[in-house]
């Protein structure tokens, strides 16, 4: 299994005590990532339904380039109490080097507490192709066409 190297740095009033990035098992695909409310908010937040909020990480990656980082939601959370990330999956460029936070919504019937050392997503590194776009005047048929939403049917 190829290993990429990703750099973190902690931002500014981070608690530095929470653990990195981690995977929880051998086979996980995705690092779990850490809710890090900094000095002052260390109660967390509490997340209506429907809401969403923007839940700090305290971290900062170096993404070689040819990479990037997707944010997902852990799948106990959206099962047990209908926590997603709207934007599913985030990315994180390479050239960002900012705070990585995550956007986290109560699609849930219940307000939702996030606190704080919470396990709120999970990164998986993912390489990246860019596409050359090119502009020409038909881009042929297929069997499918140009059927849109459910127009292969519906799963029984």
């Amino acid at each position: 299994m190829e290993r990429i190297e990703i750099f973190v740095a902690w931002v500014a009033g981070a608690d530095r005590s929470l653990p990195l990035p981690a995977y929880q098992t051998a086979g996980a695909a995705g690092a779990d990532l850490c809710a890090n409310f900094p000095d002052g908010r260390r109660g967390g937040v509490v997340i209506e339904p429907g809401a969403r909020v923007l839940i700090p990480t305290g971290l900062r990656f170096a993404i070689p380039e040819g990479f990037e980082v997707q944010i997902r939601p852990r799948s106990g959370l959206a099962f047990k109490h209908g926590i997603t990330l709207p934007n599913t999956p985030g990315t994180i460029d390479s050239d960002y080097r900012g705070e990585v936070a995550v956007i986290v919504m109560n699609a849930g019937a219940e307000p939702f507490p996030v606190t704080h050392g919470m396990r709120i997503a999970q990164a998986v590194v993912a390489p990246v192709v860019r596409a050359a776009w090119s502009v020409v005047d038909d881009v042929g048929q297929t069997a499918r066409g140009g059927g849109g939403f459910g127009s292969t049917g519906v799963a029984s």
